[in-house]
């Protein structure tokens, strides 16, 4: 596919070669690192370099930066700005009815139009997935973005971030580690977070367990790309380790197939406008395949038919052939009960006792989660119970985000960089959209990028395909805008005011 882009930098192309001046005082690039990477510390012509040489030694003023795939990592954001776990005082555990980030200034990122990333590796391409995910840490670190989508080169300023929250599953299992060497040859001395570790720390801890138990379950709900990573079930097992339980845990994982983009309202996942099934539609189908609507359990799922929340056509004989899913609520209710059927014909019986939302959207479908699950406790199937015995008496759904939270406080503490304001708290929240130099066939009808473009993209390149701009009316989907004021109060009360 040919398509044109803004390449700043490119037209000297023998420069890319000769810049080899390097901030904190390297001269040649590491062999060993992305050209990301190389592109950030080293070369000046490009577009993605950042001049770590004028990073302020003195952090703490700076805002906290966070990125996520889309505005679902906007539940991490409303953890931060609502949190009360310690002592503002001596740091220690405890609340003193005084918000912990009170007077604290943040950055959000929402790479929306590169979004979903948990596709990448299903399309073989994880190389570009984590080239993605350090652009996304780079505009954190830069002091640039576009002011509109029509910019050829960035004519905003912004401030740096102290650290970096990486409040999305996938970016984590995938490009933690690249991230973190970045930060390190950077020299800067900023840190960054992810939501496993948090949320896997957060599961045990709330479990509690002592000594020898009866065998159980450990459920996670993640994104395939997240599920395909094995980096939840790894991390599990390594915290199983370093806190010497030995009890038998098994862990079943279901990679919830467009749930993440219903909830950020994908067009090709859901699309409240219609009223018939669509051929553009990506979500799980009718079928007998590991991650298809089983018609044996429709039942089970307890989908919503209302309000076209399903799409459905039927054959002259009353059965459906075809059955999409429509909103963000009925594919929470597929994916519960995908994992318990996971688990239930693996035949290893054990009680699922929690359920990590391995994905930042998934919060805001969490009453759904909670109400499917009572249903299924009691959902009677030829005279049986088929998942009772699957479903423990207390089931906790743990969401990393209010550990994630935790940690980015513990680390700002210990490092002497929490800002201790007491001016207001204040937000810059900024989203990815495509290039307006991108030609029409790289691009949907809606002005999104074609899914064949968006995952056969190469890394290395000087392509800036996407561009980060403020939120705005014109590029926030109004029913997001909607849940995000329904669900996130504090996010809303200062994202909203800047909106135009």
């Amino acid at each position: 596919m040919h398509c044109r882009f803004s390449l700043p930098g490119v037209l000297v192309a023998a420069a890319v070669l000769l810049a080899l001046t390097a901030s904190c005082g390297k001269t040649q690039m590491p062999v060993n690192n992305p050209a990301i990477i190389n592109k950030a510390l080293y070369d000046t012509a490009s577009c993605f370099y950042v001049d770590f040489d004028a990073y302020p030694e003195e952090m703490r003023n700076l805002p906290i930066g966070i990125f996520d795939s889309g505005t679902g990592g906007l539940t991490v954001l409303e953890k931060l700005l609502s949190l009360d776990h310690f002592d503002n005082i001596t740091g220690k555990a405890g609340r003193d009815s005084i918000l912990d980030f009170a007077g604290e200034h943040f950055v959000y990122l929402a790479d929306q139009a590169n979004m979903p990333y948990g596709n990448y590796a299903a399309e073989g391409n994880t190389a570009y997935l984590q080239e993605l995910v350090i652009k996304d840490a780079i505009f954190l670190l830069g002091d640039r973005y576009f002011a509109n989508g029509i910019e050829e080169e960035p004519s905003g300023r912004k401030p740096r971030a102290k650290i970096i929250v990486v409040a999305c599953n996938t970016a984590t299992a995938y490009g933690l580690p690249l991230i973190q060497s970045l930060l390190d040859q950077s020299g800067t001395g900023v840190k960054v977070i992810g939501v496993i570790d948090a949320g896997v720390n957060a599961t045990l801890d709330e479990l509690n367990l002592q000594g020898d138990e009866a065998p159980f379950a450990i459920g996670v709900l993640a994104t395939p790309g997240t599920i395909a990573s094995g980096v939840y079930e790894r991390t599990i097992r390594d915290a199983l380790k370093a806190r010497g339980i030995t009890t038998r845990i098994d862990i079943v994982s279901e990679g919830g197939d467009g749930f993440a983009e219903a909830v950020d309202s994908d067009p090709d996942y859901v699309n409240p406008n219609l009223f018939a099934p669509s051929s553009s539609y990506r979500g799980p189908v009718l079928g007998d395949g590991e991650n298809d609507i089983h018609p044996e359990l429709l039942k089970a799922y307890h989908f919503d038919f209302s309000d076209n929340q399903i799409l459905a056509r039927r054959n002259p004989g009353g059965s459906y052939a075809t059955l999409q899913l429509n909103s963000a609520a009925n594919y929470a209710r597929f994916n519960i009960v995908s994992l318990l059927e996971r688990h239930r014909r693996s035949e290893k019986g054990t009680p699922i006792r929690s359920i990590i939302l391995g994905c930042t959207h998934y919060p805001f479908q969490l009453e759904t989660l909670k109400d499917m699950l009572a249903y299924l406790r009691e959902y009677r199937e030829d005279g049986r119970y088929p998942y009772r015995d699957l479903i423990a008496d207390t089931v906790t759904f743990i969401d990393p985000a209010i550990y994630t939270a935790i940690d980015c406080y513990q680390t700002l503490r210990e490092d002497g960089n929490l800002a201790y304001r007491i001016t207001p708290t204040q937000t810059e929240a900024y989203i990815s959209i495509p290039s307006n130099l991108l030609e029409d066939d790289c691009l949907t009808r809606d002005g999104h990028l074609t899914y064949q473009y968006k995952y056969a993209r190469k890394p290395g390149t000087e392509e800036q395909t996407t561009k980060p701009v403020p939120f705005s009316h014109d590029n926030i989907d109004p029913n997001n805008l909607q849940r995000i004021e329904e669900l996130l109060p504090y996010s809303y009360a200062l994202i909203a005011p800047t909106l135009k």
